[in-house]
């Protein structure tokens, strides 16, 4: 029989059992019918050279192993290259045994994505790719970088679905949509996101993802009157409007480590007339949260403040700690980290042989911080 080509609550929880006295209790976490590991690749960073491709499959393949199966890219991610790093980590994997059906691929379209290096003539480029094919107009482009028209966004879908050699991929998300506000009106980027989500309802109906959602940097955190603010609740109200009450809006992405908490600490958005952070906002709207920048790219990988390690025992590196803060937030479902070396790999998936940190803990953590 012929194994289905997304992730499915079968193959995610044989992969927990396949993972079982390898990993500690608490790791895998059930969100929208799929067992996800707390811990997920990114695959952001990297030089667009063979060597690195060669990395992040390594890293991926290794990280698999140890209890990671999520993985999360964007076309535009390393020039289309880190989501082609993903396809050849999953050969090699289904060569190993472990199915296509245990892993979660998530990755976004918005951006301009170029194609393996930076051509020499970006206009001439956008041209011949976008503009006389007929999929985007310059006018379409939002900031000289940023479109999600229903065209483009079903073209970038099919490119990466091409780049993974996938069917369907698990989670696809607009990514950054808050760049449009930059030269949009508030009223004109709810008819662009609508529109967005219609085409991303299209594609779940015809099996090319399974949900869908929106990965954003400022746009859940800032306050309510920034430009740039988006409020999880009229976002959801637009997927409603677009899909119906069974809407396939089921995921966000956000930034969230010890450096940025404003995800947590912040009631910036508001849910029944009530005032509440990002991550409480999701959780009352049924909405599984994908936390990025859990090191920071690296800057919260050393020299923590004592108290950290203090709090947070049973853990050898601020790597680990700093991971283990993202993964023990109330409400999180996965932290994500960039991984491109086997040595990283190996060191930050140590969490996943710890439970995540108790709500003693982490009460602890910021009593500390606050004295």
């Amino acid at each position: 029989m012929t194994q289905p080509d997304w992730a499915t609550e079968e193959g995610t929880a044989n992969y927990c059992l396949r993972l079982k006295g390898k990993v500690a209790e608490g790791h895998f976490r059930h969100q929208h019918d799929l067992w996800l590991s707390t811990v997920g690749v990114g695959t952001y960073l990297g030089n667009h050279d063979t060597e690195t491709d060669d990395l992040y499959r390594q890293a991926i393949v290794r990280a698999v192993e140890l209890g990671c199966n999520v993985i999360d890219s964007a076309i535009n991610y390393r020039f289309q290259r880190s989501e082609r790093a993903i396809s050849t980590a999953l050969s090699e994997l289904a060569q190993k045994g472990i199915g296509r059906s245990e892993i979660v691929i998530a990755t976004k379209g918005g951006f301009i994505p170029f194609d393996n290096s930076p051509p020499r003539d970006v206009r001439s480029y956008f041209e011949e790719t976008f503009v006389l094919p007929g999929i985007a107009s310059f006018a379409d482009v939002i900031q000289g970088c940023h479109c999600m028209t229903p065209k483009y966004l079903l073209h970038q879908l099919e490119q990466s679905r091409r780049n993974l050699d996938l069917d369907c991929v698990d989670i696809y998300y607009v990514h950054n949509p808050e760049m449009q506000l930059a030269e949009v009106s508030r009223s004109e980027f709810n008819d662009r996101l609508v529109k967005a989500f219609e085409t991303l309802e299209g594609a779940v109906s015809k099996g090319k993802i399974s949900m869908y959602g929106t990965a954003t940097w400022n746009g859940y955190r800032n306050d309510p009157g920034a430009r740039d603010y988006l409020s999880l609740a009229e976002i959801n109200e637009l997927a409603r409007k677009a899909g119906g009450p069974n809407h396939h809006f089921k995921v966000i992405q956000l930034p969230l480590n010890l450096a940025m908490a404003e995800a947590l600490t912040r009631k910036n958005q508001e849910v029944g007339g009530e005032k509440v952070s990002a991550l409480e906002a999701a959780q009352r709207l049924g909405i599984t949260v994908m936390c990025s920048a859990s090191i920071l790219q690296g800057q919260l990988a050393r020299e923590l403040p004592p108290f950290v390690g203090e709090v947070f025992d049973g853990l050898e590196t601020d790597a680990q700690r700093s991971l283990q803060f993202v993964r023990s937030t109330p409400g999180v479902t996965a932290a994500l980290v960039g991984m491109k070396q086997i040595r990283h790999v190996e060191e930050n998936l140590r969490v996943a042989q710890i439970p995540p940190a108790s709500p003693d803990q982490y009460a602890r953590l910021f009593q500390a911080a606050s004295s």
